[in-house]
């Protein structure tokens, strides 16, 4: 079920949705300058993946599964109950994201490899009746792109029948 935005508090938008985990860079299997930004093809499947287990965590409350794959320094820094903590909202609002793996991403910046060799992964899914918005940055671990922080924020698109106020949910 994707239920309206207007559901979601200021207090979730601005709090509960950002999670960074304590960078340990070094451990790091690739040293910063081997690292190449993958094709587009398997950006969007780093991307669709990541969210759809996400969204899997947070319409079970099970966030056991997510958890295990998150990158080393994430997972030693956010346990799963501080996960479920962490996206409590998401998952007491019956948010379910699962409308973008219907949609290509739009990326708001072109995907890169930062100085630490983390891929960066920022832009949007216009999903309806909210836009879905994601900032990823992966690590590559065991042959695999695997996160150290996630920001997803689910916002109401504007109406224009309504003068741009979010439409009727």
């Amino acid at each position: 079920m994707f239920l309206p935005v207007t559901k979601l508090s200021a207090a979730l938008r601005a709090v509960a949705l950002f999670l960074i985990a304590a960078l340990a860079l070094s451990a790091a299997t690739t040293p910063a300058a081997a690292q190449r930004v993958p094709p587009d093809n398997i950006i969007e499947i780093i991307i669709k993946r990541h969210l759809a287990s996400f969204n899997d965590a947070n319409t079970t409350g099970n966030y056991e599964v997510w958890h295990a794959t998150l990158s080393r320094p994430f997972r030693q820094q956010f346990t799963a109950e501080r996960l479920k903590t962490a996206f409590k909202p998401f998952h007491d609002q019956q948010i379910d994201i699962a409308p973008v793996l219907a949609q290509a991403p739009l990326l708001s910046e072109p995907a890169r490899i930062d100085k630490e060799g983390a891929l960066i992964l920022k832009g949007a899914f216009e999903t309806r009746p909210s836009r879905v918005l994601f900032d990823m940055r992966l690590l590559p671990a065991e042959g695999d792109w695997k996160l150290i922080s996630i920001h997803v924020d689910v916002l109401p698109v504007a109406d224009p029948s309504t003068g741009g106020s979010p439409g009727k949910r």
